[in-house]
């Protein structure tokens, strides 16, 4: 099983990728969202989903393991392929998809080409349990703060969170409104904020 492909960029558009490495040159399928990520980089790490059928074999190809991870979780929605599922990640991002879903907005996801009424509605029905727990956010912490120079006391106190039984997806709602008030936050501080307000 293949997790990511770390290589050079030979070819970039809106919706491939060809990363080489070890002399080889992998086709990979993105996202507009993964491309937004990579435009300009000589080197990329995508992360991979490996899409095998009796007649067709495909990689797609992620910038994030949190977009990964939504992903797999809409291609579990009963009549959402895996072409379908690139196309809603490349009309909104995680995060509106995510929102879309736990405010039941039919029409914001009904908007994205090739999704009908009930599909839209289905997707809402099978992921809303699962987005509420913290599903198709693997790594809520770190995508948000991957920029911030704190980045690794953000994932410890995320995880220690999320063992404390709060859902990743409550956790990266409340954790960038006590970092905007203490950018400077331990992560004890951080915890102790988080459990007050969570």
């Amino acid at each position: 099983m293949i997790d990511y492909i770390k290589g050079t960029v030979v070819e970039l558009t809106p919706t491939d990728l060809v990363l080489e490495t070890g002399g080889i040159g992998y086709h990979i399928l993105i996202s507009l969202q993964t491309y937004e990520l990579l435009k300009g980089k000589e080197t990329a790490q995508a992360y991979i989903h490996h899409y095998l059928r009796e007649d067709d074999e495909q990689y797609y190809g992620f910038a994030t393991k949190d977009e990964r991870e939504l992903f797999r979780l809409l291609i579990s929605v009963t009549g959402i392929g895996a072409g379908t599922a690139r196309m809603m990640l490349s009309s909104l991002t995680a995060d509106e998809i995510r929102q879309a879903i736990l405010s039941e907005d039919v029409n914001r996801i009904k908007s994205i080409k090739g999704i009908g009424a009930k599909s839209a509605q289905r997707v809402i029905l099978e992921l809303k349990d699962k987005i509420v727990k913290g599903a198709g956010a693997e790594s809520a912490g770190a995508t948000i703060f991957a920029k911030a120079d704190n980045a690794a006391t953000v994932d410890e106190a995320t995880t220690a969170l999320v063992m404390l039984g709060f859902s990743k997806a409550n956790i990266a709602k409340v954790i960038p409104a006590i970092l905007k008030e203490n950018p400077a936050a331990k992560v004890e501080d951080i915890i102790k904020a988080a459990l007050q307000r969570l």
